[in-house]
């Protein structure tokens, strides 16, 4: 009977010294910055897309447009100066604005257009035709 209690007791100061000694587990977060951007003005707030392809600032008077996959300015969207929050809604594509000194919102249809070359490529019809369709297709 002494043996038993004899064994539980140093099994019972090995696991208090295991926990002691043992190494602990954390979590840790690695981090670089992937790119720093100079803008005209002071930023407002910002947002960004869903897709995360476009990075939205609101200034004074206005909304900057950057492209995220070369980080650089395509579009710059006139709002009145009182607007001075802005969030993106992903469920619409749309940015509302809000201005807490006017006591209004503002929401913003944002359509993605996609522009396409046809310099050199076969066509059918008038060059200078009103309306182009292009088709895209694969025979494999």
């Amino acid at each position: 009977m002494k043996s038993k209690k004899y064994c539980s007791g140093l099994l019972i100061l090995f696991c208090a010294c295991m926990l002691l000694v043992a190494p602990r587990a954390y979590s840790d977060i690695e981090w670089s910055v992937k790119t720093q951007l100079k803008l005209d003005a002071s930023p407002a707030d910002i947002a960004l897309s869903a897709d995360g392809k476009w990075i939205y600032v609101l200034a004074s008077g206005e909304i900057l447009v950057y492209s995220v996959p070369e980080y650089k300015e395509v579009k710059r969207i006139p709002v009145d100066k009182s607007f001075d929050r802005m969030v993106y809604s992903s469920a619409d594509n749309a940015l509302v604005l809000s201005s807490s000194a006017e006591k209004s919102l503002k929401v913003i249809q944002l359509e993605v257009l996609h522009h396409f070359s046809v310099e050199g490529l076969p066509f059918e019809g008038q060059k200078n035709a009103p309306v182009t369709i292009m088709v895209f297709s694969d025979y494999q």
